[in-house]
């Protein structure tokens, strides 16, 4: 039979797509970690979409148009945090979020100020005063596997961070185009962490961010090195 993915609505970015982190870290848990996906389509919600695996890559595809690929990730061994921030830095930082104020998809699964407790991550990366943005994300046993976080949930914490290292606002509005990410360590549930995001290049029509999650003792669980393509916001429901 052939394998298939359905993203569940609780887990969209904008409004009648799935969120780009956990859409993308679905397809990285069938292809293996760890992996570099990238988006083509917005990822549709609440059907069947079949995995085709061919000779080291895997598309994730709805019909016959490709929504997202998966490649083995390139080296991430030279990426590590800014610096060490602490938990009450990041609680400070996270009253600072941008998206409170204006956020085009307030329904993100990651980072959607109207997404309740328990039911969205609410990770909400505010800045530090310099270039990293900083959050605290208590990870919810909904996203449980044994304990540990499930990988597709650490991809979606990695996801969102990294944008709004971006600048992402109403006026420069992005979405994300390709994730690659390192997981080091496992993430457990019921623990808060500190997600950090900071900016790598800005380009005319994209810019490169990264991101980690640490845990409250300063160790890196994972990393991510993020593409995002800038957008009419028109142009992606």
């Amino acid at each position: 039979m052939t394998e298939q993915i359905v993203i569940d609505r609780r887990y969209r970015g904008p409004e009648r797509s799935g969120n780009g982190g956990w859409s993308a870290g679905l397809v990285a848990e069938k292809f293996g970690l760890p992996a570099e996906v990238t988006l083509r389509r917005p990822p549709p919600l609440d059907r069947p979409l079949d995995v085709l695996r061919d000779d080291g890559r895997l598309e994730l595809c709805d019909g016959h148009t490709v929504v997202a690929e998966a490649v083995a990730a390139p080296a991430l061994d030279d990426l590590h945090p800014p610096r060490v921030v602490s938990l009450d830095e990041a609680a400070e930082a996270s009253a600072r979020f941008a998206g409170f104020d204006a956020h085009l998809f307030a329904g993100c699964y990651v980072c959607g100020p109207g997404r309740a407790e328990g039911d969205g991550m609410r990770i909400f990366p505010g800045p530090l005063g310099d270039d990293v943005l900083a959050a605290v994300w208590t990870p919810h046993e909904s996203v449980a596997v044994d304990g540990a976080v499930r990988p597709a949930a650490v991809w979606a914490a990695l996801d969102c961070p990294s944008g709004w290292a971006g600048e992402l606002s109403e006026a420069r509005p992005a979405v994300l185009g390709r994730l690659a990410v390192d997981i080091r360590g496992d993430v457990r549930v019921g623990e808060p962490v500190v997600v950090l995001g900071w900016p790598v290049e800005d380009l005319p029509k994209k810019f490169v961010a990264a991101s980690a999650v640490v845990d409250a003792d300063g160790t890196t669980l994972a990393v991510a090195r993020a593409t995002w393509v800038r957008i009419d916001p028109s142009s992606w429901s």
